[in-house]
C-alpha cells in the first residue's frame, strides 16, 4: 500500500463485530499445534495486493510469532522510516528469500534472527498460511511458530525501530477488525485494520495502526482458527 500516505485518514467502511471471536480454548498451544497438523476444510479471505509498478515478483517469508506466555502474544515489529518497502509500518520479523534458504521456514527464521534476534532454538515452527501476495510484489508466506520465553530481543536498527507484544486474543477477535476503502486511479481498493493501545506502566499510550499486508495475514489467521 505504498500510495497511501497515511491510512489512518482512509475512511473505515465497516467493523466485523457481526464476526464471532476465536474461542479462548483453541488459543492455546497445544491446539495450535493440532490445528495446523489437521487443518480444516478454509479459504483465506485475501491473498494478493494490486501491485505497483513493474517489480519482478520476489518470493519473501515472514515469521508470525506467538509468544507462550501466560495469554499468547504475537510478536510485531515496527520497521524503520528510511526502509524503501512499507517504511514505518508495522510488520512481522520477515523478508526476502535468500539462494541458500531451502525452504520458507529457514528464511523466516534466518530473518526473525537478523532482524531482532530471535534465536531459532526459541522457536518452534508448528505450520504456513498461504502465501500472500503484496502491492511491491512479494509472495510472502507466513510461517506461524511458538516462541519460547526467555529470548532476548535485539533488533537490527537500520530496519526495526521497534519490537512490542500484542494478545493474541484480541487480535483473533473481529470487532477490532476494521475495513478502509479508497478510490486509486479509478479502481476501488480495501485494506484491514486493528488498530491496538498499550498503556505504559508509568502512565501514557503507546498506539500501534496495525494495517495493510500484517492485519491481513493476520485475518487469514483468524479465518482459519475460527473455521
Amino acid at each position: 500500500m505504498a500510495l497511501i500516505l497515511d491510512p489512518q485518514q482512509v475512511p473505515v467502511i465497516g467493523v466485523d463485530a457481526h464476526l464471532p471471536p476465536v474461542p479462548a480454548e483453541r488459543l492455546q498451544p497445544e491446539r495450535l499445534r493440532e490445528r495446523f497438523r489437521a487443518p480444516p476444510t478454509w479459504q483465506p479471505e485475501v491473498s494478493a495486493e494490486r501491485r505497483l509498478g513493474g517489480r519482478e515478483p520476489a518470493h519473501a517469508s515472514v515469521l508470525v510469532p506467538l509468544v507462550m506466555r501466560d495469554e499468547l502474544t504475537v510478536l510485531l515489529t515496527r520497521r524503520t522510516e528510511h526502509l524503501r518497502d512499507h517504511a514505518g509500518q508495522i510488520s512481522f520479523p520477515g523478508g526476502r528469500a535468500e539462494p541458500h534458504d531451502p525452504d520458507p521456514a529457514a528464511t523466516a527464521l534466518r530473518e526473525a534472527e537478523e532482524e531482532v534476534g530471535l534465536a531459532p532454538e526459541h522457536v518452534e515452527v508448528i505450520g504456513q498460511l498461504p502465501i500472500y501476495s503484496t502491492v511491491t510484489a512479494f509472495m510472502v508466506t507466513p510461517v506461524v511458530a511458538l516462541v519460547r520465553p526467555g529470548f532476548e530481543v535485539r533488533p537490527d536498527p537500520s530496519e526495526v525501530a521497534e519490537v512490542f507484544e500484542v494478545p493474541l486474543a484480541f487480535l483473533m477477535q473481529p470487532a477490532h477488525h476494521r475495513r478502509h476503502a479508497f478510490e486509486f486511479a479509478g479502481d476501488r481498493r480495501e485494506f484491514f485494520s486493528m488498530p491496538w493501545e498499550r498503556v505504559r506502566p508509568e502512565g501514557g499510550v503507546d498506539r500501534y495502526f496495525i494495517w495493510g499486508a500484517t492485519a491481513a495475514m493476520l485475518r487469514n489467521l483468524y479465518r482459519f482458527l475460527a473455521a
